[in-house]
C-alpha cells in the first residue's frame, strides 16, 4: 500500500468541492475540545510518519486522523500550536454564540456596543492566529487594527441604526449587525496584515522555489480573505432577520422572551455556520496564483529580479499562500 503524503491535502483542492471537503474535514468543531497533549501527539505522529519512523502497526486511518488534528490546530507556516479560540475549528461554536447575541440584542445602544466589542475582539484574535507567519505584526499594529475595526463597526452599527430607525421599516434594524460586521472585516483584516501589504509576501514558482516577495500578491490574498469572511456570516445574518420578523408577528409573546429569542437564533446561526465555514474557506484556492505579466505591469522591480535570477526565463505564474 502506498504511503500517504502528509504534506498534501487528502482531497483535490483544485476544485470547489474538493476544497469544501478539505475545510469541512479540518474545521470539524469537535476537534476544538481536544486537549493540547492529544494535539501534540498528532503532530509527533505526523513528524515520525514523514521520516518513515512511525510506531509499528500504525494504520492509515490513524495517520489521516493525525493529519486532521494537525491541520486544525497548528499554523501551516510556523508549525506552532494555535490559540484555541483563533482556530478554524472554533469558528462554528465561537461565531454561533457571538452572532446569535448580535442578532438578538440590537435594539439599544449599550447592546450594540457590547456585542460589537466582543465580536471585534474575537475577529482580531482569529485574524492574528491565521496571519501569514512570515510577516510578523507588532503590538502597536495589532492595537491600531483592533481599535480601528471596533470603531468602524460601532460607527457602522450606530449610524445604520439611527438612519434606519427614522427612514426605514423596523426589519432593516435587524441588519445593523451585518452592516457592522461587513465594514469591520474590510478594516480589521487589512490592518491586521498590513505588513504583508507593505513588505509583500513570499511567492514561489510552480516547483516551490522562492522567487521574491510581492505586495500585489498580498493585496489579492487579503481581498479574498475579506470576501470569504463576509460570505461566512452572510446567510445567517441576512436570512434569520426575515424569519424572526415573521415569527414575532405570528407569536407576539415570543418577542418579549429575549433569552429564548437569543437561544433560538444562536442555535440557528450554528446550523448555518456548520456549512458556511467550509463553504467560505473553499471559495478561493488556499494556494493562489498570479500571472507574471500582471506583476510586470504593477511590480516591475520584482519582475526584473525574477528575470535576473532565472537568467531570462520567467514562469508564467507565481504562487503564494493567502492565509485564512
Amino acid at each position: 500500500m502506498s504511503r500517504i503524503d502528509v504534506d498534501k491535502p487528502l482531497y483535490d483542492v483544485n476544485t470547489f468541492l474538493g476544497r469544501f471537503r478539505h475545510f469541512a474535514w479540518m474545521s470539524d468543531p469537535r476537534t476544538c475540545i481536544l486537549s493540547d497533549d492529544k494535539l501534540r501527539q498528532a503532530k509527533t505522529l505526523i513528524e515520525q510518519y514523514r521520516k518513515g519512523q512511525e510506531p509499528p502497526g500504525t494504520t492509515s486511518d490513524q495517520v489521516k486522523y493525525a493529519m486532521k488534528l494537525y491541520s486544525s490546530a497548528f499554523h501551516p507556516d510556523s508549525g506552532e500550536l494555535q490559540n484555541f479560540a483563533g482556530r478554524m475549528s472554533f469558528q462554528m461554536p465561537g461565531g454561533m454564540i457571538i452572532t446569535g447575541a448580535m442578532l438578538a440584542f440590537y435594539r439599544t445602544v449599550p447592546e450594540i456596543v457590547f456585542c460589537q466589542f466582543i465580536n471585534q475582539s474575537f475577529n482580531a484574535l482569529v485574524n492574528y492566529t491565521n496571519r501569514n507567519a512570515n510577516s510578523p505584526t507588532s503590538v502597536a499594529q495589532l492595537g491600531v487594527a483592533y481599535v480601528s475595526a471596533t470603531s468602524s463597526a460601532l460607527v457602522a452599527a450606530l449610524g445604520c441604526k439611527s438612519y434606519w430607525t427614522k427612514r426605514a421599516p423596523p426589519i432593516f434594524q435587524r441588519y445593523v449587525p451585518f452592516a457592522a460586521v461587513a465594514v469591520a472585516n474590510c478594516v480589521n483584516i487589512p490592518l491586521m496584515r498590513q505588513n504583508e501589504i507593505a513588505k509583500g509576501i513570499e511567492v514561489t514558482d510552480e516547483n516551490g522555489n522562492a522567487v521574491g516577495r510581492s505586495r500585489l500578491a498580498a493585496v489579492k490574498g487579503i481581498s479574498q480573505v475579506v470576501m470569504s469572511r463576509i460570505t461566512m456570516c452572510a446567510p445567517g445574518m441576512l436570512l434569520l432577520p426575515i424569519l424572526m420578523e415573521k415569527v414575532e408577528k405570528a407569536y407576539p409573546a415570543y418577542k418579549r422572551m429575549k433569552w429564548l429569542d437569543a437561544s433560538v437564533q444562536t442555535c440557528m446561526v450554528g446550523c448555518f455556520l456548520l456549512f458556511m465555514v467550509p463553504t467560505a474557506c473553499a471559495l478561493f484556492p488556499q494556494i493562489c496564483s498570479l500571472k507574471t505579466s500582471t506583476m510586470k505591469r504593477f511590480e516591475p522591480a520584482l519582475y526584473e529580479e525574477m528575470v535576473e535570477k532565472n537568467k531570462g526565463k520567467v514562469p508564467e505564474k507565481i504562487y503564494f499562500n493567502k492565509g485564512l
